[in-house]
């Protein structure tokens, strides 16, 4: 048998237990031949981490030989002479077509359809009968048949090609391999196991139902021919080395469902040899006259067939596992990876005997590292399927014990169903194996019980639940009902409150409801728990608020059936069954509570915090039953506890909860409703009655005491909260309170504790009266006092605006807000045009002070911070307070009730206070954008002209050389952000907006005397922050205009003078060919374009509209459909390792890149660090291959670099050139560097003609000197100075070290004359982002060099002080 001849699979990776060892893959080489790394054995590193492997590496990685050892080993010495082993060399694919979207194309396409693919696609014949029709026939004739199937796999693929039985005969695998990867000609890239059609679907049901049938059928002979199976592993094996991905997948997933069919044959074939072998045991145990001697030799007979059985099934699985399996477990696409560790898990409970051993469980552990979802997910199942059976984690603990870490720690994957697959293993683990997890293991899974995702907590729940509760609960079952319960509740407050992670049992509740409903439903033991009096069985007052919130939470989950808020995703629709449970719950609690809440509520009356829990049950139970269940009476009680609770406290939270309470019972719907009103009125009759005679006194007496004013304070907020929720108009209580308040605006006397009721009394008064107009159609003499009454309201609530208490001024503010809102323009809209008389518009003082109310309690620095001793806590509620202020005062702006310029004064901080208020300015400048572009826009100015005027007021003008000038700037560059893409649909607004802003920068005259220039000048380097988002004709337009304006503006003396300011706005509107060298035009013409460049440039410009852009400087192109794992003849340059030790300098490359150099003054060491992201290098040229998509930045990332963006085709294809240029091309670049009219100087191959003669930097010892010099030029100049031509800047480091004769004399001239004009241009303040951050001995360094080397003696590194020679003579 030509498999026999292999090792063994389950000899070799069995023989140690400990063997749980990663295998040494290397990046550099070729990867260790396969038997090598199957039988590598040794000792798992304690932390469970592969040291080496890396299952995200590129499919160029290490372990790419599969094939050929195990082609050396299957044809040496076969019959089939004439085929080799698999060659190495695999045909590139071919251009891909136009991609088509429909997978039914894929059977078109072909025009020789294969009968056995047609019938498993149409999928209308049992599995069954289609492999024994292929049997008939391949009994028949082999070769026919097997081809048919080898056909089946190969348009499986999705391949057009078809194996003839010419190439069968006369070609080795390889050679058939490459000529189907020759004739795939794919127009998409798509096979049939990657589509997800409902045809598809099924077919790829049917892939694997097939060579499982396949194997099933053959089981007793054929596999045993010496031919089907040992050809279709070669092929299969070949097939899965491929570069091509459909041939890769395909066949792997072919190669493992044959390897777990043939897993099956054999533990089938291994219980026939132990019978076999316990009968011959059996027979031979008998004494000699009753052996049968024939039987004997049967029996041996038939334990040495079977035997040969299943060593030959053994080769074939080793063949699979070593050939396919232990390459592709790692392969880069993560559905190939996904496809042998669910295997393996099948392998391992199918035969355990031989798979579930360290040797194999090794590569489930590492890849429980897989950085792909999917991969993870796989792993976490098959060990689940593992965990399951006591018995097999019995023999998993080594197993265990090395990678308990890592399965731990997933309970935090940062992919929740990930979790949540960890949380069930872990689940089992606990189940099965509990001495392995440690209490600091399950200390882990326990806060996930408060996690926002639902699944998650809930499986944290049931984990808990088996560790904590479940059988504390069953042991308590057998003392009682109420006492397991007892014990249950026990457990879970001392959980709950031991915790101290959150305060919110509903959470909790939520987790526990899938496992533990039953004993969360138990209401009647809770409240027997709550009601009991005895001390030594009594609960702690902690312990009763826990309960209690316990118990209120376990209804609203029964009733409802919703996750708390923030807690998603819940089920939207409830099948009948689950709505008739809700309804069963609601009449089980209504009918325990009815009788007890009263008592409850008498108990903890007392308390305030219990009272406002008990008093949210109403809501949930059904109040119907008080009717009909003749339950009337306990209505009456609570009711009485109701104003009892009203009149005994007043905390907000319990006085809302009784009112929300008594909102509830108050429904005309029910009969017992003239009851509850009766009982309301007589509450708000008592409360009225004292409320007037209180205020009486009070307007009438000069001085209130203590106790009148706390007796009063407390009344009013009753009447307020009630109001809320109650209509309390016919108590005819507006006028008291509109006295009471005009008295505290008068002579300020009233204190705040009576004057914030007061207010929100009024507004609930008038919200209640436009209630009833909007109901009716309303008379114009209602409409007209009601309109009285706001605009009443809104003068006495402006006043309060300025009272000396800050709590009177935040409830004015928040109560002018929401009746701003309620009676804006909104009001009239739709069928309401008959409440225009009530559209309430604030007057412009009002506006103006709503705004400084903002800056003073919003923006106010010092307010924000706080004081060191308040604790957070208390920090985080006030921060809550101030974002709802600003929420409030948004909102006006949105709907347009203020107006739109109004927003300047919030706009101005959104960079300084975007960690506090980000989101919510954010919202509001995308929804102004939204209402009128061009007014935006102009309030963007507005509040850039504000934030520059007090700056300049407050500091003077040395401020632009400051912090906050630069902070004024990155406000600029993140309003910019907000004009997107779409440059035609922002063109005319960004052209007004530049026109608005020099206006503004020469409006203000200069000082008499002075040389800085208008004093709004430095208005410009903030403007120029816009410049990259204006096309390039609006460019010349504008530099147009500023030079118009100049004239006009400026005195003849100053136009002359060069202001940083003016400069470099002037340059932010040029293109690059304005900025650089006129030589780059004159002295050598354009590279010429490529065909096909322009046309490329538009599809990524399209392609960056659509995507989701940003400014991460990544160029790595997307992985080819076609790639390949396999590494045929050693690495090739540009590898994905290669890549990966060249890591390093990448950074360095990028800097020297131009484009890059001109953008680092204006970017943090952090933002520019974030911009350094991985990518390939010089192999690919991604360098050069810089485009516009990756420079462009979507609105949305506020933090990113502005990146100048140009619109000049000719310099956008300087971004394409390539970065390696041949030697033949350097003096096209030179003359592309520098203008030699201007330097005087005429280019030659040898010899200077500028009258020094030769020069001497052609030696060596010169040479050795240039090289240590050039290289520092570009990070001297990299600090804001670029070349002018892109895709040379890359000389400056690396072409005066190739033997150029002269050319880094006139480069480093050029650089340094451009250096020193643009550092002198700028100014020398450090602090200036203009000058590059170069300080006065840097400035100083530079001049001097260059007059050095104008000399052309001599000249001196800046850095280390040497001094190069450069003439005949010596320094």
């Amino acid at each position: 048998m030509l498999l026999r001849k292999s090792s063994r699979v389950l000899d070799s990776p069995c023989s140690s237990s400990s063997s749980l060892v990663q295998p040494q893959v290397s990046r550099t080489s070729s990867s260790p031949s396969v038997a090598q790394e199957v039988a590598e054995m040794g000792s798992l590193p304690v932390s469970g981490v592969p040291d080496v492997l890396d299952l995200s590496s590129s499919e160029d990685g290490g372990g790419s030989d599969s094939g050929s050892d195990f082609e050396d080993m299957l044809w040496k010495g076969g019959k089939r002479d004439a085929r080799t082993p698999l060659s190495r060399t695999v045909a590139a694919k071919r251009p891909r077509k136009d991609a088509s979207r429909d997978g039914e194309s894929l059977a078109e396409r072909n025009p020789e359809p294969s009968n056995l693919f047609e019938v498993v696609r149409l999928a209308k014949s049992a599995m069954e009968s289609v492999v024994d029709d292929w049997l008939e026939s391949y009994k028949k004739n082999k070769e026919a048949g097997f081809l048919e199937l080898v056909n089946f796999f190969i348009r499986s693929c999705g391949c057009k090609g078809v194996v003839t039985p010419e190439m069968f005969r006369k070609q080795q695998n390889s050679e058939i391999i490459q000529q189907l990867t020759e004739q795939f000609d794919e127009d998409s890239a798509e096979y049939p196991l990657v589509l997800t059609t409902q045809p598809w679907r099924k077919f790829q049901a049917g892939f694997c139902e097939l060579v499982t049938v396949l194997v099933r059928r053959c089981q007793y002979n054929i596999i045993y021919d010496e031919f089907l199976m040992d050809t279709l592993i070669s092929l299969l094996t070949g097939l899965s080395d491929s570069q091509v991905r459909a041939f890769r997948h395909t066949s792997t997933l072919a190669a493992m469902k044959l390897m777990t069919a043939l897993v099956r044959v054999a533990l089938s074939v291994s219980l026939h040899k132990d019978n076999s072998q316990r009968q011959y045991e059996a027979e031979r145990s008998k004494g000699p006259s009753r052996r049968a001697t024939d039987k004997l030799e049967a029996l041996l007979e038939k334990h040495r067939e079977l035997q040969e059985q299943q060593e030959e099934i053994e080769n074939m699985m080793n063949a699979i596992f070593k050939g396919v399996f232990v390459h592709r477990y790692r392969d880069l696409v993560p559905e190939i990876r996904a496809i042998c560790i669910e295997e393996m898990g099948n392998w391992m409970q199918s035969y355990s005997a031989s798979f579930l051993t360290d040797s194999y469980l090794k590569y489930i552990g590492w890849t429980l590292h897989d950085k792909q979802r999917e991969v993870r997910l796989k792993c976490l199942k098959a060990l689940q399927g593992l965990y399951r059976s006591r018995e097999l984690a019995a023999r998993m603990e080594l197993f265990t014990s090395r990678f308990k870490g890592r399965m731990v720690s997933m309970v935090l994957d940062k992919e929740p169903d990930v979790g949540v697959e960890a949380i069930k293993l872990l689940t089992l683990i606990l189940q099965n194996m509990e001495e392995m997890l440690t209490d600091e293991d399950c200390e882990a899974v326990y806060p996930v019980v408060y996690a926002s995702n639902r699944v998650l907590a809930a499986a944290a729940g049931e984990f808990l639940y088996k560790k904590q509760f479940d059988q504390d609960w069953e042991a308590g079952k057998e003392k009682g009902r109420h006492a397991g319960s007892r014990d249950f509740f026990r457990q879970l407050l001392a959980f709950f409150i031991e915790s101290e992670l959150h305060e919110h049992a509903a959470y909790l509740v939520d987790s526990l409801w899938d496992c533990a409903a039953p004993l969360l439903k138990d209401w009647d033991g809770l409240t027997h728990l709550l009601l009991e009096e005895s001390p030594e069985e009594g609960w702690g007052d902690q312990q009763e608020n826990a309960l209690i919130e316990i118990l209120v939470s376990s209804m609203r989950q029964a009733t409802e059936g919703k996750p708390p808020v923030g807690r998603g995703p819940g089920k939207k629709v409830l099948s009948a069954r689950e709505r008739k449970a809700q309804e069963d719950d609601r009449e089980k609690l209504t009918q325990y509570l009815i009788p007890q809440l009263p008592q409850l509520l008498a108990k903890f009356s007392a308390d305030a915090e219990k009272v406002a829990l008990l008093l949210a049950a109403p809501r949930y139970f059904n109040l119907s039953l008080y009717s009909s269940g003749r339950l009337e009476k306990y209505l009456e009680q609570l009711l009485a506890q109701l104003r009892e609770v009203v009149e005994k406290h007043t905390g907000q939270e319990v006085l809302e909860a009784a009112a929300r309470a008594l909102y509830v019972l108050c429904n005309p719907e029910f009969t017992f409703y003239s009851r509850v009103d009766l009982a309301r009125s007589r509450l708000v009759d008592t409360l009225a009655d004292k409320f007037q005679q209180e205020v009486s006194e009070l307007l009438q007496a000069s001085y209130l005491e203590e106790d009148e004013v706390y007796s009063m304070a407390a009344t009013l907020k009753r009447i307020s909260i009630l109001h809320n929720a109650h209509d309390l108009t016919p108590w005819q209580l507006s006028e008291p309170c509109s006295l009471l308040l005009q008295r505290a605006v008068d002579t300020g006397e009233v204190p705040k504790q009576v004057v914030i009721p007061t207010m929100t009394c009024l507004h609930f008064g008038i919200l209640w009266e436009l209630a009833h107009v909007s109901g009716t159609i309303p008379a114009q003499k209602e409409l007209l006092a009601l309109k009285r009454k706001v605009a009443s309201f809104c003068s006495l609530c402006q006043s309060c605006l300025t009272d000396v208490d800050s709590s009177v001024q935040e409830q004015a503010f928040v109560l002018l807000s929401d009746l701003l809102l309620v009676f804006s323009p909104q009001l009239a809209r739709g069928e309401r045009e008959a409440l225009e008389l009530l559209v309430y518009r604030p007057e412009v003082a009002l506006q103006s002070q709503l705004a400084g109310f903002l800056m003073d309690h919003v923006f106010n620095h010092a307010e924000l911070v706080g004081s060191d001793d308040e604790d957070t806590e208390g920090k985080i509620e006030r921060l809550h307070q101030r974002r709802n202020l600003l929420a409030g005062f948004c909102k006006l702006i949105i709907y347009n009730v203020l107006e739109l310029s109004a927003a300047s004064d919030v706009f101005k901080h959104y960079a300084k206070f975007y960690k506090d208020y980000g989101d919510i300015i954010k919202e509001t400048l995308s929804r102004a954008r939204q209402i009128d572009r061009d007014e935006w826009a102009r309030t963007l100015l507005l509040s850039l002209q504000q934030l520059l005027t007090e700056l300049l007021l407050q500091q003077g003008l040395d401020a632009v050389y400051g912090k906050a000038f630069r902070e004024i700037r990155d406000l600029a560059r993140r309003f910019s952000l907000f004009f997107g893409l779409h440059q035609l649909q922002n063109r005319q607004v960004l052209v007004a907006l530049h026109k608005a802003g020099i206006k503004f920068a020469f409006q203000e005259p200069a000082p008499s005397g002075s040389e800085l220039g208008p004093l709004n000048l430095p208005f410009l380097e903030v403007l120029s922050e816009f410049s990259p988002r204006l096309l390039r004709p609006d460019k010349k337009l504008l530099l147009s205009y500023l030079e118009q304006t100049c004239q006009a503006r400026l005195s003849p003396p100053q136009r002359g003078k060069l202001w940083n300011s003016l400069l470099m706005y002037r340059r932010s509107l040029k293109s690059l060919d304005d900025m650089g060298s006129d030589a780059s035009r004159i002295a050598a013409p354009r590279p010429r374009r490529r065909p096909g460049s322009a046309a490329k440039r538009r599809r990524l410009d399209d392609s960056s509209e659509r995507g989701d852009s940003s400014l991460q400087l990544s160029s790595r192109l997307e992985t080819p459909m076609l790639t390949s794992t396999a590494l045929k003849r050693g690495r090739q340059p540009g590898s994905p390792a290669q890549l990966q030790e060249e890591e390093g300098s990448e950074s360095d490359f990028v800097q020297s890149q131009p484009w890059f150099s001109s953008q680092r003054s204006r970017e943090s060491p952090g933002q520019r660090q974030q911009l350094l992201a991985p990518r390939s290098t010089s192999r690919l040229g991604l360098g050069s291959r810089m485009d516009r998509l990756s420079l462009m930045e979507e609105e949305d990332e506020e933090e990113m670099v502005i990146q100048e963006e140009t619109s000049d085709e000719e310099d956008a294809q300087g971004l394409d050139m390539p970065l390696s240029r041949s030697h033949s091309s350097q003096g096209e670049q030179l003359r592309d560097l520098f203008d030699s009219t201007i330097l005087g100087i005429e280019v030659s191959s040898g010899k200077c003609e500028s009258g020094r003669g030769h020069l001497p930097c052609c030696s060596g010892e010169a040479k050795s000197h240039w090289e240590s010099l050039p290289r520092r030029i570009p990070d001297v100049a990299g600090a804001g100075w670029s070349p002018p031509l892109s895709g040379t800047g890359a000389l400056a480091g690396r072409g005066l070290s190739q033997g150029i004769t002269h050319q880094p004399v006139l480069l480093l001239h050029f650089y340094c004359v451009r250096l020193q004009d643009r550092v002198l241009s700028v100014g020398e303040h450090p602090g200036d982002s203009g000058s590059m951050g170069l300080g006065r001995a840097t400035v100083t360094h530079i001049t001097g060099l260059v007059l050095s080397i104008n000399k052309g003696l001599y000249c001196q590194n800046p850095v280390c002080g040497k001094v190069i020679s450069l003439g005949e003579g010596t320094p």
